[in-house]
């Protein structure tokens, strides 16, 4: 881990701290002209989708651009807990560092602060200051966590030995005193039902009839590929068992067979696939040709 010298922070701050927009997006109030000449950190705004995937956007806005001479640095506390983590450092847990355009996360192990065998889910972007995401399972799947930015320029970083000249570096650190608290909040998944295709388009007296159910998780997006299938079927008011009636391809898969009598009458189905305790369901309903 590379360190900068003269880096301070202060007691925790009191949770809840900062200005709650909309669910899971919370707006952090930072002091701002302090040095003129020195990156200004005006606000960071803390979020997180269903995914569990937490994004920081730090905004500087007197530093539109990522310089080579630019670093930023995060301790998160991953617990929320200052009596557990390092013990110097408010109980951080792990420190996010983004240094010469890459982004490095270390985490305490009760001495000191290695690399993270876990950090897959981390990236950056820089746009009037950077943007910084990471998943809750890189952070030991934090719900409750606590934070701080601090944006230095004027770094000088010897190309041959790797050596750190701090001599002219301007400064800013948000909070000023304490550490920001966040609340990750994710929405219970669900499944959601993405498309239902018959084949063929439209039912016929004397051939098989097929509906495909997709569905999808909510917070992921994956479609699913197992679970169970349940197949309803009617025609007119009589109920017509599925032949077919499993998950397979990427879709519930339910099939009848329409009987030859029966050309003029609706046939009315359901299809509904459950995963993991999760139900998505879709009807059809069509006049037998």
């Amino acid at each position: 881990m590379i360190a900068l010298p003269t880096i301070a922070s202060g007691a925790l701050a009191a949770p809840g701290a900062g200005t709650r927009i909309a669910a899971n997006t919370t707006t952090y109030q930072d002091s701002v002209g302090e040095d003129a000449a020195a990156p200004d950190i005006t606000t960071i705004v803390a979020s997180n989708d269903d995914a569990g995937t937490l994004t920081f956007k730090i905004n500087v806005p007197n530093r539109p651009q990522l310089t080579q001479d630019t670093v930023l640095i995060m301790d998160i506390d991953s617990d929320g807990n200052p009596a557990t983590g390092d013990p110097q450092n408010f109980g951080a847990d792990y420190i996010m560092q983004l240094i010469l355009g890459e982004t490095l996360l270390f985490k305490w192990d009760g001495t000191d602060y290695q690399i993270s065998a876990s950090q897959s889910s981390l990236a950056f972007s820089w746009t009037g200051g950077p943007t910084v995401r990471i998943n809750a399972a890189d952070l030991n799947n934090t719900r409750k966590l606590s934070f701080d930015a601090l944006v230095v320029s004027g770094v000088l970083f010897d190309q041959t030995t790797g050596a750190i000249d701090c001599s002219q570096c301007k400064r800013d650190f948000a909070p000023a005193v304490g550490l920001y608290s966040y609340q990750v909040k994710i929405a219970k998944p669900s499944l959601v039902a993405k498309s239902l295709k018959p084949t063929p388009a439209k039912p016929m007296a004397g051939k098989p009839f097929t509906l495909r159910l997709v569905a999808a998780r909510s917070d992921t997006g994956a479609v699913v590929q197992n679970g169970r299938a349940r197949c309803v079927g009617r025609v007119g008011s009589a109920k017509l068992a599925a032949t077919v009636q499993r998950v397979q391809g990427g879709a519930a898969v339910c099939t009848w067979n329409l009987p030859a009598n029966v050309k003029g009458k609706t046939f009315r189905g359901s299809v509904s696939v459950v995963f993991e305790g999760l139900r998505a369901s879709k009807s059809f309903a069509g006049t037998i040709r």
